[in-house]
């Protein structure tokens, strides 16, 4: 069992693991949303791609509360155990008292290491091909031999002796 030293389970080592569990969850799902959207973009489905970076963002806004909330949680069970109030994951490890908690929170660890560093080499993946599309999307633009106009502010179109501000910090 999982017990403290007084032989009861601390609420604090619960609430924690209970919202590493959360975490772990909500990083899965946003690995599932990644690949939902190379996938649209390896099938060139990109007019779907609003939706599918609506629900990234909508995962990443979960997984920001969930780690306000972590971080108090963590605060509390470093407290209890005698580490530094802003202990790491991996400092909460190492500060476990004997028992069964180091190895629960070192699974915890290793597995949401393991999730970012999936997340990251997808998103990275995710971004070169969204590259590519504007590349060739660039190109067959360019390639019209249809002048694509220009527009002012107002939605009328721009006399072709106007003169034009060009932001070239975008």
């Amino acid at each position: 069992p999982l017990c403290g030293s007084t032989g009861e389970t601390p609420m604090g080592t619960n609430a924690l693991s209970m919202r590493l569990w959360h975490e772990r969850e909500l990083l899965e799902l946003l690995l599932f949303k990644l690949e939902v959207q190379q996938l649209l973009l390896a099938s060139g489905q990109v007019r779907w791609m609003h939706f599918a970076t609506r629900e990234i963002e909508q995962v990443l806004e979960r997984l920001r509360s969930a780690g306000v909330a972590r971080v108090v949680d963590a605060a509390a069970v470093a407290e209890e155990w005698g580490a530094p109030e802003s202990a790491t994951l991996r400092e909460l490890v190492e500060h476990a008292p004997p028992g069964a908690w180091a190895d629960v929170f070192a699974d915890h660890l290793r597995v949401l290491t393991q999730l970012v560093a999936e997340i990251g080499q997808l998103r990275d993946v995710n971004v070169q091909q969204l590259n590519a599309v504007m590349r060739a999307t660039q190109e067959t633009i360019s390639g019209l031999d249809a002048d694509s106009g220009e527009y002012t502010t107002g939605g009328a179109r721009a006399r072709d002796d106007a003169a034009r501000i060009v932001d070239t910090e975008m």
